[in-house]
C-alpha cells in the first residue's frame, strides 16, 4: 500500500518540514544491507565496495557523465546516432549492474519488506540496540533491474512492533542526486504497475 507522506510517522505531522511531506512512499520487498558504527569520515562507497575501488567507481561515474552530457549536443546533429550510443551506453550499464550483483550476491535475508520513498525508508528488525540519531549506511538493490542506490540515514524513530522485532524509521542524511533519482524512477514505476494491476 502507498501512501503520500513522510517515511515515517509522528504524534504531530505539522511539525514534519514541508518538504518532507512531500515524498510518495511505497511498500516493497527490496534488497536490503545494512553497515553501522560509521564515523564521521565514512562513506557508503567505502563501507560497502572497498576502498581499493573508490578511484575506478570515480572514473567510471566521471566517464558517464562525460558521455551523456556530449549525448545531448550529437543528438542536435544526428539524432539516430545519438539513439544507437544512448543505447550501447544503457548496455553497458545494465552489465556492469549484473557483475556487482553477481560478485556480491544478497542472501535470502536481504531481502525484506521496507516502506521506500526518495527520503528515506523504513524496516523490520530483530536487532534491539537501534537508536535514534544513529546515524547508519544502507544499499538497497531495487529489482528487477538491479539498481543498488547508496546512503546515509538516520534513525527518526524506533517503535515496538511484533515479539522481538522493531520498526526502524530513517531519514537518508547523505544521498547522491543518482541514487535518488533512481528510487525516484522505482517508486513512479511501482505506482504504475499498481494502477495497471487496478
Amino acid at each position: 500500500m502507498a501512501a503520500q507522506g513522510t517515511d515515517h510517522e509522528r504524534s504531530d505531522p505539522n511539525n514534519l518540514p514541508e518538504d518532507r511531506r512531500d515524498f510518495y512512499r511505497i511498500s516493497d520487498r527490496v534488497g536490503l544491507q545494512i553497515k553501522r558504527q560509521i564515523t564521521e569520515d565514512s562513506t557508503p562507497e567505502s563501507l560497502f565496495n572497498g576502498d581499493h575501488l573508490d578511484t575506478l567507481r570515480t572514473e567510471y561515474r566521471r566517464l558517464d557523465q562525460d558521455v551523456r552530457s556530449q549525448l545531448a549536443a550529437l543528438a542536435e546533429r544526428d539524432r539516430l546516432l545519438a539513439s544507437l550510443i544512448k543505447s550501447v551506453n544503457g548496455k553497458l550499464d545494465t552489465l556492469e549492474r549484473i557483475m556487482a550483483f553477481e560478485q556480491n550476491p544478497l542472501q535470502p535475508e536481504d531481502w525484506q519488506e521496507v516502506t521506500l520513498s526518495e527520503g528515506g525508508l523504513s524496516f523490520y528488525s530483530t536487532i534491539d540496540d537501534f537508536a535514534v540519531g544513529e546515524r547508519i549506511a544502507v544499499r538497497l538493490t531495487l529489482p528487477p533491474e538491479l539498481y543498488q542506490p547508496l546512503a546515509t540515514a538516520e534513525i527518526v524513530s524506533v517503535e515496538p512492533a511484533e515479539a522481538h522485532c522493531y520498526r526502524i524509521h530513517t531519514e537518508f542524511s547523505n544521498i547522491h542526486d543518482a541514487d535518488r533519482q533512481q528510487i525516484a524512477r522505482y517508486v513512479f514505476k511501482w505506482q504504475i504497475r499498481q494502477r495497471q494491476n487496478e
